[in-house]
């Protein structure tokens, strides 16, 4: 069964309206508007919204293909191109602008049935790319890289941040990076720092290493 579309024609010939929406309203589909002209075009479907843009290639002041980027830029929507002539000429250019299917007017029912849901599978497909780039944009701007020369103090560690600031070197790590520091301290400072709590430490250690109990060998004070 065919989904109910509410369709903009866009001709700058009356007559080529009348027979393309005679044959829409075969298949079940509701034509919103006409437009004459690209930019009446471009106008039209930020107004209207329709489902689908049928559109003429050749046209007084801005063509089918201008209007089609426009569109596209600015609202959207799936576009069918209309053309007068049988040529694979523009189909490139057509499909770089945004047109999801390419028709030789004036089209039956049939035809252009089955060029408008070409023109939906498409512009779903380009849809989909669209938002997964922009996922991948995004994570791509989330990721930070320390990359170059890092200056660092001799003396105190401390490194020099692109401000000029010094800052230690977990925050600036912390900040250039999706890195988190976790505090401890290792065996050598925990002897110099607390050396009667080091030894009571070796000496359960020893203790669990001889019963075979857990946390037998030394990794420092957490």
């Amino acid at each position: 069964m065919t989904t109910k579309m509410r369709v903009l024609i866009v001709d700058d010939e009356a007559l080529a309206c009348n027979l393309i929406q005679d044959e829409l309203e075969v298949i079940g589909h509701e034509v919103v508007g006409r437009a004459f002209d690209g930019r009446q075009a471009v106008e039209m479907v930020e107004a209207l919204r329709p489902d689908m843009v049928l559109m003429d290639f050749v046209m007084p002041g801005m063509n089918g293909l201008e209007a089609t980027r426009l569109i596209q830029g600015t609202c959207p929507t799936p576009v069918v191109l209309l053309t007068a002539h049988d040529g694979i000429g523009h189909v490139q250019e057509a499909g770089e602008a945004g047109v999801g299917a390419y028709l030789v007017k004036l089209p039956s029912s049939q035809e252009l049935a089955r060029s408008m849901a070409i023109a939906m599978a498409r512009f779903a497909d380009l849809a989909e790319l669209r938002r997964l780039n922009g996922e991948l944009k995004k994570a791509l701007d989330e990721v930070k890289t320390l990359r170059g020369i890092l200056p660092i103090c001799s003396s105190c560690r401390k490194v020099r941040s692109d401000e000029g600031y010094w800052q230690e070197v977990e925050v600036y790590v912390e900040q250039h990076s999706d890195l988190e520091f976790s505090h401890g301290l290792c065996d050598r400072c925990s002897k110099a720092l607390y050396p009667e709590e080091y030894e009571a430490l070796m000496r359960r250690k020893a203790a669990n290493r001889d019963t075979g109990l857990p946390g037998a060998s030394p990794q420092g004070v957490q």
